[in-house]
C-alpha cells in the first residue's frame, strides 16, 4: 500500500465519489512540486498513489481534489471547484487523508 492513501465519501449521497482526480504535491520553499496524480476508483479510493517501497521525505504535502468535475458530471451545483488539504508528514508511517464531501461543504481528518 502507498504511504499516503485517500478516499472521498459524498455525504449527500452516502456513497463513494468515483472518478475524482487528485494531485499530491510537496512543498518546496514557497512553491509546490507535483509528485503524483491519480483518479479515485469505484470505491472512492486511491490505494496506490505512491510506490510502496519509497517513503516520502518528512515535510509539508498537499492533496488537491478536483471536485468541480465530479459535481458537473452529476449536474449538481457546487461551491468549491477544488479542495486542497495541506498536511505534515512527520514520520514514515502510513497517512490516510479522507475527504467527506458535499456540494457546499467538506471535512477531513487523519484516518488510519
Amino acid at each position: 500500500m502507498s504511504q499516503i492513501t485517500t478516499h472521498i465519501l459524498d455525504t449527500t449521497l452516502g456513497k463513494p465519489a468515483a472518478d475524482v482526480t487528485i494531485v499530491l504535491s510537496a512543498q518546496q520553499g514557497e512553491n509546490w512540486r507535483e509528485l503524483a496524480r491519480g483518479v479515485t476508483n469505484a470505491d472512492g479510493r486511491i490505494p496506490n498513489l505512491l510506490p510502496t517501497d519509497e517513503p516520502l521525505p518528512l515535510g509539508i504535502y498537499k492533496m488537491k481534489f478536483f471536485t468541480q468535475e465530479y459535481f458537473a458530471r452529476q449536474s449538481t451545483a457546487n461551491f468549491y471547484p477544488f479542495v486542497e488539504i495541506v498536511f505534515d508528514v512527520a514520520t514514515t508511517a502510513h497517512y490516510h487523508v479522507p475527504l467527506l464531501l458535499n456540494p457546499f461543504g467538506y471535512s477531513t481528518y487523519r484516518g488510519s
